[in-house]
């Protein structure tokens, strides 16, 4: 088949099937007795959960909320929701007493109160990359956003410093969820399981020993595209369906585009593919109708993240 906007389609019952095959079979391999999976309210973890449900049966499947003080309460609600239809257990542990303990919010605040004195009790940060990187060249430079507790917004661009400080503290959260899943997982003796997909794992969208710490990937090969199908075929809510990705990690609301990705996934997946696959520009151009210069410039984007990021993939360098 040649590439068309049709491309990513997938048969979802023989997919399902085979992911279910997968996640039986290493259950069994690692002689484990069940699952546990941080559900989040988004729709990858939403998928991995269903799919871990139709391998292994309901009551084998612990899904774990592990919200801080910032997080969305959208996102617990819709993680709750999921788990009641699945019928699976669920525990919600409030990670923000760790995250105090070690200094996460102090240390990240540190950042913007060093540029914005006034910034303390009340206001929200975010980072984002610069958007529409389709039609404006540039460096993948970070810009901070406050919003004071008034919602006057303020935004400055960040030195790799200041932003490497920011992205740090962030990153104890998805550690300590990983840690907090491990403890429940070697308790019962389960498996962790993962819910990154291949737009992000391809470009780096996930912590070393956070996110990407687990024992298995069910959906690590499913562009978010593909994800989606299969969350609408698996019946996941349509809430998480419609809602737009997004990291839920900020005190102020951002999505996975404007925090990452810089385009829709509509857009992305097609384009990461062509990438991936080495299709010849100008096909990619004569199927997305897009220009020569568009379609180099996102493939420089790819390229670049990925090569920054390959290392979080791979085991630490040993000597032999």
């Amino acid at each position: 088949m040649g590439f068309s906007k049709d491309i990513l389609k997938i048969d979802c019952q023989s997919e399902a099937e085979r992911i279910c095959l997968f996640i039986k079979n290493q259950v069994l391999s690692m002689h484990r007795k069940g699952i546990v999976i941080g559900l989040s309210g988004g729709v990858d973890s939403a998928l991995s959960a269903a799919l871990s449900v139709k391998a292994i049966g309901r009551e084998k499947v612990l899904a774990l909320l592990l919200p801080d003080k910032e997080s969305s309460t959208q996102s617990a609600e819709f993680a709750i929701r999921q788990a009641k239809l699945l019928q699976i257990e669920t525990m919600t542990i409030d990670i923000t007493p760790v995250l105090q303990a070690f200094g996460t919010y102090e240390k990240r605040d540190a950042v913007a109160k060093a540029i914005y004195p006034e910034f303390g009790e009340g206001y929200m940060l975010k980072i984002t990359l610069p958007s529409d990187i389709l039609n404006k060249d540039g460096l993948n430079f970070f810009t901070l956003t406050t919003v004071d507790p008034q919602g006057n917004i303020k935004t400055t661009r960040l030195n790799n410093e200041q932003a490497q400080g920011i992205i740090a503290a962030t990153c104890t959260k998805h550690r300590t969820r990983m840690m907090t899943q491990y403890y429940y997982s070697e308790k019962s003796n389960y498996l962790v399981c993962g819910t990154t997909n291949r737009s992000e794992a391809i470009q780096g969208l996930f912590v070393k020993y956070g996110d990407g710490g687990v024992d298995i990937e069910p959906i690590t090969h499913l562009y978010k595209n593909q994800v989606f199908q299969l969350a609408e075929y698996l019946g996941v809510i349509p809430e998480i369906i419609s809602r737009a990705p997004c990291p839920d990690t900020y005190s102020a609301p951002v999505t996975d585009e404007e925090w990452y990705f810089r385009m829709p996934f509509e857009q992305l997946d097609l384009l990461l593919y062509a990438w991936e696959s080495r299709i010849e520009i100008s096909e990619v151009c004569r199927v997305m109708e897009l220009t020569e210069d568009q379609v180099k410039r996102v493939f420089r984007d790819f390229a670049n993240k990925h090569n920054a990021t390959l290392h979080l993939s791979q085991m630490p360098p040993t000597l032999v």
